[in-house]
């Protein structure tokens, strides 16, 4: 990782030549160098910021937000002139070095593997074109090398295109499909002058497949596995013989002949399909994931707002004290003066007012120092939730404390807050009449099991072991109406089980109805 700017890549250019000698160079062999890709200029609009990789890039930006730059021929004074023009307009920052960003903005643009664009350094058209002279020239088996190096320059000229011509950090589903695509007709032609499904490096052309199973949509993956099938029929029938001394000749029967396609589909059908399974489930975890940031996001940004509201509040106490006692001091003295009485009243009542107002908004009008730092038991988060259920609800909501013995107080969570809503709220949707909440504490663990009295947990997510898991469906169609995709149960388990607690869901043996177990190992628990 260095600099965006020109010195940056002299840097790096250091850095691989290093990396180029003995015994490094197994490290790029083996595909374990990367170049990161962090951004040259920062766009500031407003409360965001648009990062811009290069020169080329932010040029691109400004054509593309410029109508009337868009008019002016490329390349003419009159084009440089209009550019630096909308260039001054905006707020452009650039970025000397990577010392000049903030952590966050480090991460988020060059180091978070979940947004990052990465440079993997390689050998690869290298060594196709070594292997062919050293087969050609050293081992003298004959073959058409010179088509066969024509196509490896081919593929070498549309990587330069690539890095060079296409701007965008990330490569979108269509352009990846045509790019992988072409690498599959470009090792089916190099196979096909090179000994065709008889080649001991067949294989290789599964691989543009199985990439695409696990990161471009399933239609790209299929069509790519058509084409490579397409490709192993032809090159089981037409194919220039494998490269080999001249005494020497490979033939195998017709029946293993036609085994080796066909192994190679199954294998292919296998990796692929295995390959979009765990694909599609990573990105519908990652989907998941992004949806508790979003939502534990929004929750911050009330807590800061309902905090502001009550730091406000504390505020503002004491200079509209202030004023309601000058206006009730000016009021005895002047409260005989009919003019001003009146305007004097209301100055009464509308201070009053404001008061009141303020005290709603404060967290806690009776305390006015340290209201916002607070350490609760799980018995005050547990009543805090059930109070705002009952405000709503006219179901019976019952907090059973009699074996909660040893009560511990935590710093004040939101997720543990939102974990714990996520339950108690799903009870109070699936339940008939009653909610029990049971909180249980000795001197080793502490535990709150959540029970309704409805259908309880669908038995085929249970056996299968499925709740807790995002986007899931049951086969259970009596209450498919109520149930949605468990996310809710997601964000509730994954919140927790961050916080430390391990989760269980069963079928309560008493009544039926579902039940939750949330428990916690008191050492865990007080380092919350």
């Amino acid at each position: 990782m260095t600099d965006a700017d020109v010195d940056g890549s002299h840097i790096r250019a250091l850095l691989l030549t290093f990396f180029n000698n003995k015994p490094f160079n197994k490290l790029i062999e083996n595909g374990h160098v990367y170049l990161a890709q962090p951004p040259l200029f920062k766009i500031n609009k407003g409360s965001k910021g648009i990062y811009i990789k290069d020169e080329k890039e932010l040029e691109k930006y400004i054509l593309n937000n410029s109508k009337e730059l868009k008019n002016i021929k490329k390349g003419s004074k009159d084009f440089e002139k209009k550019l630096q023009e909308e260039k001054s307009k905006i707020s452009i920052q650039r970025f000397k070095g990577l010392g000049e960003m903030n952590p966050e903005e480090l991460w988020n643009t060059t180091l978070n593997p979940e947004t990052r664009s990465l440079l993997q350094v390689q050998y690869a058209y290298t060594g196709q074109i070594i292997t062919i002279l050293i087969v050609q020239f050293i081992l003298e088996y004959n073959f058409k090398y010179l088509i066969c190096i024509s196509i490896v320059f081919l593929s070498i000229l549309t990587n330069i295109n690539l890095q060079f011509k296409i701007q965008q950090n990330q490569l979108n589903n269509t352009t990846s499909s045509i790019y992988l695509s072409y690498d599959i007709l470009q090792l089916g032609v190099l196979f096909f002058f090179t000994g065709g499904i008889t080649n001991p490096f067949i294989f290789l052309i599964l691989i543009p497949a199985v990439f695409s199973s696990q990161y471009l949509h399933f239609i790209s993956s299929i069509i790519l596995v058509f084409l490579i099938i397409a490709i192993l029929i032809i090159l089981t029938f037409f194919f220039y013989e494998l490269p080999h001394p001249g005494e020497l000749h490979f033939h195998a029967p017709d029946y293993y002949l036609y085994s080796i396609p066909l192994s190679i589909v199954i294998g292919l059908i296998f990796l692929v399909y295995f390959g979009f399974k765990f694909g599609e489930e990573s990105r519908i975890r990652k989907k998941a994931y992004d949806k508790i940031q979003e939502l534990m996001a929004k929750e911050n940004e009330l807590l800061s707002l309902g905090g502001q509201a009550a730091a406000a509040a504390h505020s503002l106490g004491t200079p509209l004290s202030t004023i309601l006692l000058t206006v009730t001091e000016l009021q005895k003295e002047f409260g005989n003066n009919h003019k001003i009485s009146k305007d004097l009243d209301l100055l009464i009542s509308q201070s009053k007012r404001c008061r009141e107002i303020l005290q709603k908004l404060s967290l806690n009008p009776q305390i006015d120092d340290e209201f916002l730092n607070t350490n609760l038991s799980l018995n005050d988060y547990v009543n805090e939730i059930v109070r705002s259920y009952q405000e709503i609800s006219k179901k019976e909501f019952v907090i059973d404390l009699e074996n909660y013995k040893n009560p511990i107080s935590i710093s004040k969570s939101v997720e543990i807050i939102y974990g714990l809503r996520n339950f108690i709220g799903n009870a109070n949707k699936f339940s008939k009449r009653k909610i029990e909440i049971l909180l249980i504490s000795d001197s080793k663990y502490t535990i709150i099991k959540v029970r309704d009295d409805g259908p309880g947990f669908p038995t085929d997510l249970i056996d299968k072991q499925k709740l807790g898991e995002p986007y899931i469906r049951t086969y259970n169609q009596e209450n498919i109406s109520k149930y949605g995709l468990g996310l809710g149960t997601f964000i509730g388990k994954t919140l927790l089980e961050k916080n430390l607690a391990n989760i269980n869901f069963n079928n309560s043996k008493e009544n039926k109805g579902a039940e939750v177990t949330i428990k916690w190992d008191n050492k865990d628990l007080k380092k919350i």
